[in-house]
């Protein structure tokens, strides 16, 4: 076992963690953090996604060590102050882009690190340029009309 530090969700953390422990683990076994969810365990269906230093990332396959330093955000952090819903949440909400809810925080997470990434280049985001950046997310209970339309709602603002 050894001590790892960062933070998560904006408050620095510390575990004792296995070296062969994957971040998504340790974000449920060690701080009860269960919005990310293991789907395939393989990273393609981005259920598990969380962001890391501004990047989306798959946490089932992501080393534990790896995030030594450096800074977490998962779905629970997304509540703003006051209890509030973050716009994001908000947007899935108001166009229905909710379903069981099983997909639903990696979409979220993967939304969020690509339109705060696109709102700091300023560069417009297209449609299929949506679609693309969703991509790694996939859904079994719809379509994902819904789920482009509440990002698209966001982007390019």
């Amino acid at each position: 076992m050894q001590q790892i530090s960062f933070i998560l969700n904006g408050d620095h953390v510390d575990a004792w963690v296995a070296g062969h422990e994957m971040l998504l683990d340790v974000l449920r076994d060690h701080f009860g953090l269960t919005g990310a969810k293991e789907g395939c365990g393989m990273g393609e269906c981005g259920a598990c996604t969380v962001i890391v230093d501004e990047l989306s990332i798959d946490s089932c396959l992501f080393p534990v060590m790896e995030v030594e330093g450096r800074r977490v955000e998962t779905v629970e952090g997304l509540t703003l102050p006051g209890g509030d819903m973050h716009p994001l949440q908000q947007a899935f909400l108001e166009h229905g882009a909710s379903q069981c809810g099983f997909c639903t925080p990696g979409m979220v997470m993967s939304a969020k690190a690509f339109i705060d990434d696109q709102q700091q280049s300023g560069e417009k985001a297209t449609e299929e340029v949506i679609k693309h950046e969703m991509a790694g997310n996939l859904c079994r209970c719809t379509g994902y009309y819904q789920i482009i339309e509440a990002v698209k709602s966001l982007v390019n603002k």
